[in-house]
């Protein structure tokens, strides 16, 4: 069931294409502070519970961002035997009534800068962000949403007082996966495990990231690297002993199955909704500390509205750098003036207190 409350959704459309078998939902959550900004994901179990909860978190990601945004998502069903390209054109024109108004779209998972483009061809230049460079575009595929990762979790060693001999490990190995790692091993962290759907590779001293980016293109998994201590199934890159884990591919991958054999000491959230609040709080309860999902990914937005206001590349870096650390400065502090070990609490506070005084002004 939908949850609805004083914030939305305020619109659910769900699109039909007979000639390509396109079934495609958005979810427009709350437009008080703009139209609703949210990326468009291409996966075979998309479910509108899903795009409405991922709405919700954009309209406090783009609040806590100090964006002109609202919240929004949308998805489209990758079954089997699709036509890509045509659904997405499908799915553009039947949306074309919202999109640039109520609805600006940007990627998502499976979706980058070429789909984004079919999108602006069908749509229009200003429904859609993340385009490529030669359509005017700043595509995620530069890696705003992980060096914004890697800003916030250079923002928490500062304000915690930590060092950077610090172990991560990485869930997915795609757009925000590989950037984050990059990130962080120029920052000097070390990156000692990742994993992608096939499996995780772990190595103590350290995962070598140029071999790591030449074995998952040349053999398409991250555990066909030689050099390895340890490789298995994915979802036993959880269970490592390490200081900083980064869920950052899909939902819930942090769970009653699995919450009592976490043993990293800070979960920074770079996927959308990697667990409930109800299982973040119990690993609070254990000492660990968690930067929520809607505070560390806001890379990938804030580098769309950089896009909009058509700023170089080099200006985007500078505007996500100072904008995600700004923001994780302010939730830590809060958070430790609180006694709050789970950062959701006091990220929530500051961007409510942003969307309420936006609908205060509303007629």
């Amino acid at each position: 069931m939908l949850t609805k409350d004083k914030y939305g959704p305020e619109r659910i459309v769900e699109v039909y294409d007979s000639n390509t078998g396109m079934e495609g939902v958005l979810v427009v959550d709350n437009t008080a502070r703009g139209p609703g900004k949210g990326g468009i994901r291409f996966v075979r179990d998309i479910t509108k519970e899903e795009v409405a909860g991922l709405a919700r978190a954009m309209t406090w990601k783009n609040a806590l961002a100090e964006l002109p945004f609202g919240g929004a998502k949308a998805g489209i069903k990758a079954k089997e035997g699709i036509d890509k390209k045509k659904a997405i054109k499908a799915f553009a024109r039947l949306l074309k009534p919202y999109l640039g108004t109520v609805y600006i779209a940007g990627p998502d998972m499976y979706m980058g800068e070429k789909e984004m483009a079919i999108v602006a061809y069908e749509a229009g230049f200003n429904a859609v962000t993340g385009k490529p460079s030669t359509l005017g575009g700043l595509p995620h595929e530069l890696g705003s949403t992980g060096f914004g990762v890697a800003k916030a979790i250079e923002e928490m060693i500062k304000v915690l007082g930590l060092d950077k001999n610090l172990s991560v490990a990485i869930e997915g190995f795609g757009n925000v996966g590989t950037f984050t790692m990059k990130f962080l091993t120029e920052m000097g962290l070390n990156v000692v495990a990742v994993s992608d759907s096939k499996g995780f590779v772990y190595n103590s001293k350290g995962l070598d990231y140029n071999e790591l980016m030449k074995v998952k293109k040349e053999k398409g998994r991250v555990d066909a690297y030689a050099n390895a201590e340890k490789k298995g199934m994915p979802k036993e890159l959880f269970e490592l002993e390490v200081d900083i884990l980064i869920p950052g591919a899909r939902p819930h991958v942090i769970n009653e199955g699995n919450v009592d054999k976490i043993k990293a000491k800070y979960i920074v959230e770079a996927a959308n909704i990697p667990a409930t609040e109800e299982i973040e709080d119990k690993l609070a309860k254990k000492g660990t500390y968690i930067l929520p999902d809607f505070l560390v990914n806001a890379g990938g937005v804030i580098s769309s509205y950089a896009e909009l206001l058509h700023y170089t590349p080099e200006k985007m870096f500078e505007l996500v750098e100072y904008k995600i650390r700004r923001n994780t400065r302010k939730v830590l502090e809060l958070g430790l003036e609180k006694g709050e070990r789970n950062m959701r609490k006091p990220a929530l506070t500051i961007a409510k207190q942003r969307v309420e005084e936006a609908m205060s002004y509303m007629v």
